[in-house]
């Protein structure tokens, strides 16, 4: 019998854990289930509206777009950092041909390189004050017309981040939309 005790108090533990787990306050809000790094949002640069997944931990920004056989056209890869700086971006074990443009912290492209597949020296930014990085396909900024000087939109961003379960504040992102507040 002792060791019918031990699995009740396990599947005991085990209830409260999950009931626990489960409960939360009144008007607490829910972050969205499944939105990882696997999910499309709409992105506009200028006029141009792009499909992209947001690389946003540690573990996502290190792994990028490698691995992968293509990336649909009009889709993209966007990292987003918490602060500016100068950024390197390099094609370790990434299959395709890209562009990469690196953004100032108000959404304005400054720099476009062109990146080989699993070339490792990488594309350092000419600037050091690159907060947001977007990967499209070899060719894609300039055959949508988007050349330095286009401007991301970064309520998009926002938006983006917060379906991913993170705040556009702590990245820094500056929106034309004021802070909801909330409803009574």
């Amino acid at each position: 019998m002792k060791g019918n005790g031990k699995i009740i108090g396990l599947a005991i533990a085990i209830i409260i854990t999950t009931h626990s787990v489960g409960c939360r306050e009144e008007g607490e809000s829910v972050r969205p289930e499944g939105l990882g790094l696997d999910s499309w949002f709409p992105l506009h640069l200028g006029e141009t509206v792009l499909q992209v997944q947001l690389a946003v931990t540690p573990e996502e920004k290190a792994k990028g777009l490698m691995f992968r056989e293509e990336l649909p056209k009009g889709h993209g890869m966007l990292f987003a950092f918490q602060n500016p700086g100068p950024q390197r971006f390099w094609m370790k074990n990434t299959r395709m041909p890209l562009d990469i443009g690196y953004f100032s912290p108000d959404g304005v492209l400054k720099e476009i390189h062109a990146a080989q597949p699993f070339d490792e020296s990488g594309c350092p930014s000419r600037s050091d004050n690159i907060k947001i990085v977007l990967e499209l396909n070899q060719g894609a900024f300039r055959a949508a017309k988007q050349s330095p000087g286009a401007k991301l939109n970064l309520d998009d961003i926002a938006v983006a981040l917060e379906m991913r379960g993170f705040s556009a504040q702590q990245f820094g992102i500056k929106t034309s939309q004021p802070a909801s507040e909330p409803s009574e």
